[in-house]
C-alpha cells in the first residue's frame, strides 16, 4: 500500500507563495510509475482536483482556476511531488491532499483530476490564506 505524506501547509497572507510537498514513504511503492495529483477540500465543499503529473513528469494537467498560479513537479529520485502555489487568495484556503494512481490512459484532464481515479491518499495539509 502506498503511504503518502504531505507537508508545507500553513498560514500565509494573500499574495504570498507556498510550496507543498508530498513524499512517498513506503519503500516498496514504485513511485516512478505512478501518476500523482493534488486535490483540495475547502470548508463545506467537496474535494476538487487541482493538478496532476504523470509518472515521468513530462505531462501535467491543471484545473482552469489554478492554471498559471500553481505549478506541479516531481522528483522521482527523492520520491516526492511538489505543488508551488503563487498569488494565493483567501479562497485557496483548504486542506490539500496528494493522491497516487498507476499511470495509465485515458490521459485527459477531466479523468486525471477525478477523485475516483485514485486509491491512495495522504492525510492532508492545511493551507490558510488570511491577512
Amino acid at each position: 500500500q502506498v503511504q503518502l505524506v504531505e507537508s508545507g501547509g500553513g498560514l500565509v497572507q494573500p499574495g504570498s507563495s507556498l510550496r507543498l510537498s508530498c513524499a512517498a514513504v513506503a519503500s516498496t511503492f514504485p513511485f516512478d510509475v505512478y501518476a500523482v495529483a493534488w486535490f483540495r477540500q475547502a470548508p463545506g465543499k467537496g474535494r476538487e482536483g487541482i493538478s496532476c503529473i504523470r509518472s515521468t513528469g513530462d505531462d501535467t494537467y491543471y484545473s482552469d482556476s489554478e492554471k498559471g498560479r500553481f505549478t506541479i513537479s516531481r522528483d522521482n529520485v527523492k520520491r516526492t511531488m511538489y505543488l508551488q502555489m503563487a498569488s494565493l487568495k483567501s479562497e485557496d484556503k483548504a486542506v490539500y491532499y496528494c493522491a497516487a494512481a498507476p499511470d495509465r490512459p485515458p490521459y485527459s484532464r477531466d479523468y486525471v483530476l477525478s477523485e475516483s481515479v485514485y486509491d491512495d491518499w495522504g492525510q492532508g495539509t492545511q493551507v490558510t490564506v488570511s491577512s
